[in-house]
């Protein structure tokens, strides 16, 4: 019976022939695990035109047969990019083996193992991006887990909107958050809980801090759950009180900008352009200096994937592409806003799949 593993493996065969490989190394996990299902700590995984080779070791015999019984099992007591060369150096016959390996993902400890266990007449390539290409286009399965993944961290978001009042500490919040989130089954965080208060409001990634939420404070949320090991990622901005004009103008700007760039966002359109049309909001409205990261990126399997939505990206936005839109406005010493959705390409157009509330809240 075949399994989603067949087609992803025939995808990344048919990418290996036009690079020309004999074997394709992969030891980052997240691939490790897209390509045949395995979540252990510690893996290669060496794909071939006609077998895949999974190199582990004892913790995981039980867990490897389980998850990938695809797949031909090692286990050995080497590191496993030491394994995996020492399999593909008795796979040559004659002349030269050529295989790839992902090189954005070894250190130079690993790389040197894998080569020198591989042996001189292995001919090494990179496959930078290879399986990664394959997994910005997310298949139905992993569309409707992350629908779920939204919702599980959109009614997350809602419900800790309660718990904001004025002397409760930013710590306090994200371990509420994360609490709630495992009750309804995630597995976790898939980042650390993002809650900034005042002026702190204004660092993008701050780390929640001993700092209690004060009157009249903007507070910055951002979190994301992993759900069935898939990623959702949103950000909700609210107010302690009334909120000043100039807040509110900034609100406005902030909301306009990720629409314009949800209009912009389609199957053909490329990446520079969907982060051009909300930085052209900002400007717009003199705020084009307060925004200082991208407009967004895909994630999946992982919380940071391609397509990055960043102004000098050509890459081109394909149906089935899964991408954050969270437009940002940070002011030094006064505080920050960022909304932040998570939106899927459909050919027929797009799908926001969180759904906590997006106006201003004045709490």
């Amino acid at each position: 019976m075949r399994t989603i593993y067949d087609s992803r493996l025939e995808k990344t065969r048919r990418a290996m022939a036009a690079l020309r490989t004999d074997a394709l190394v992969i030891t980052h996990l997240p691939n490790v695990f897209y390509l045949c299902g395995f979540t252990g700590s510690s893996a290669a995984l060496v794909v071939e035109p006609d077998s895949l080779q999974l190199f582990t070791d004892g913790r995981y015999t039980i867990q490897a047969r389980e998850e990938a019984p695809g797949a031909a099992l090692h286990i050995g007591r080497a590191p496993v990019a030491e394994q995996s060369g020492e399999y593909l150096r008795a796979r040559v016959r004659k002349g030269r083996l050529a295989a790839a390996f992902e090189a954005g993902h070894v250190t130079v400890r690993e790389w040197t193992r894998l080569r020198e266990a591989g042996g001189s007449r292995v001919r090494w390539k990179q496959a930078e991006g290879l399986v990664e290409g394959l997994r910005e286009v997310k298949e139905p399965g992993e569309l409707d887990v992350m629908r779920q993944a939204a919702k599980l961290g959109s009614e997350v978001m809602t419900e800790v909107f309660e718990l904001v009042r004025p002397g409760v500490r930013e710590l306090d919040l994200a371990a509420e958050i994360d609490y709630r989130m495992r009750r309804k089954g995630a597995s976790g965080p898939s980042f650390e809980t993002i809650v900034g208060s005042g002026v702190r409001s204004a660092l993008p990634h701050a780390q929640p801090s001993e700092k209690r939420l004060g009157k009249k404070e903007l507070v910055v949320f951002d979190l994301g759950v992993i759900l069935r090991h898939y990623c959702c990622d949103l950000t909700r901005t609210v107010c302690l009180g009334r909120a000043p004009a100039e807040v509110r103008r900034w609100y406005k700007a902030v909301e306009d900008a990720q629409r314009a760039a949800l209009e912009a966002l389609r199957a053909g359109a490329t990446a520079g352009q969907v982060d051009r049309a909300a930085r052209r909001v900002l400007e717009r409205r003199s705020l084009g200096r307060y925004f200082v990261h991208s407009t967004g990126h895909g994630l999946g399997i992982e919380i940071h994937e391609t397509p990055r939505l960043g102004r000098a990206q050509a890459q081109e936005i394909r149906v089935g592409n899964v991408v954050t839109l969270e437009p940002g406005v940070y002011v030094d010493g006064v505080g920050g806003i960022r909304i932040e959705d998570e939106v899927a390409v459909h050919a027929s157009g797009t799908e926001v799949l969180t759904s906590a509330p997006r106006g201003l809240l004045e709490l």
